[in-house]
């Protein structure tokens, strides 16, 4: 490993990846971007990943892996990883997925483009709304989340941070699954973001993901009460007209998934989801009526 401080530190947390995290390392190690350091956090595995990547570590001076004396769980592991980056840039990458050859090169030179950005989002599919990179600031990071068709799903893995402002926001809030979430709902409301265009990176879906277990389920019902408490924070950047469509928006949103619960029959579920809303009897009443998303709400063609 060089003594020279690397631009980005791509941080892949693993626990129990054997069998993705070659493909994960390799896919990093064959970037057209080369100032980059490799920093794989194990979280106290039980299988093979460790010894996996220790042999990438062997053979290639960016590699540098560290195992964590006892689990921390995901996101306090994301956390624990930033801590221990050199890199002015932080890349997560997810130990089962593959980065695209051009991913570095193309986040990279798009929020060096934009130093008001605090960090960038990529989505597997095309942000609607204008062409990448796409500069914006709070309010329309919050438009296009609650009066569009969204921003904060994105994973982690999708994000380019500058370190610095990362650490400035508190890193994660470990809340469970829904962390990243939790995340940009209280970025976004306090710095500016950059959109990259889509198809930097393969999302890898199977059966051992966290989010498919029956604990991240639970975990999400907590999501609707982060963003209907968001809209009555005194920072919220959305105009009075706007926080009550978003609230119509995001009470109906809530009102279809409680509706297709008791059609499955899953009453419990649907009890739960109402309570851990938040939601009050006379919040319902005031706010309960069909949504209106604009497409292209948060980008520069309506600010325009």
């Amino acid at each position: 490993m060089s003594d020279s401080k690397p631009l980005v530190s791509v941080l892949v947390t693993a626990y129990n990846r054997e069998r993705f995290i070659a493909d994960a390392i390799e896919s990093v190690l064959s970037q057209t971007f080369r100032d980059f350091e490799l920093l794989v956090v194990d979280d106290h595995s039980s299988d093979g990943t460790v010894q996996i990547a220790r042999a990438f570590e062997r053979h290639d001076r960016r590699v540098r892996v560290v195992v964590n004396a006892r689990n921390l769980g995901q996101f306090a592991n994301r956390n624990h990883s930033a801590g221990l980056a050199r890199g002015s840039f932080l890349k997560y990458h997810d130990s089962d997925d593959v980065m695209y050859p051009h991913c570095l090169e193309t986040m990279v030179s798009m929020l060096q483009a934009y130093p008001d950005a605090a960090f960038g989002l990529s989505n597997g599919v095309a942000w609607p709304g204008g062409p990448c990179p796409m500069l914006l600031t709070p309010r329309m990071a919050y438009q296009r989340e609650y009066l569009g068709q969204g921003l904060f799903m994105c994973g982690p893995s999708g994000a380019l941070f500058r370190a610095e402002a990362f650490r400035r926001l508190g890193g994660f809030e470990d809340v469970g699954v829904p962390s990243d979430y939790v995340f940009w709902v209280r970025a976004c409301r306090q710095v500016s973001v950059v959109l990259f265009p889509a198809d930097l990176f393969w999302y890898r879906e199977h059966s051992g993901q966290e989010l498919r277990s029956q604990r991240a389920e639970r975990e999400y019902l907590q999501v609707t009460r982060i963003a209907w408490d968001a809209l009555g924070e005194s920072d919220c950047p959305l105009s009075p007209d706007e926080r009550d469509q978003a609230r119509r928006n995001t009470l109906y949103a809530l009102f279809k998934m409680v509706y297709a619960d008791c059609r499955g029959r899953q009453f419990v579920r649907a009890a739960r989801r109402l309570q851990e809303s938040g939601v009050s009897v006379g919040e319902w009443i005031r706010w309960l009526r069909p949504s209106r998303r604009d497409a292209f709400a948060g980008s520069p063609a309506q600010c325009a």
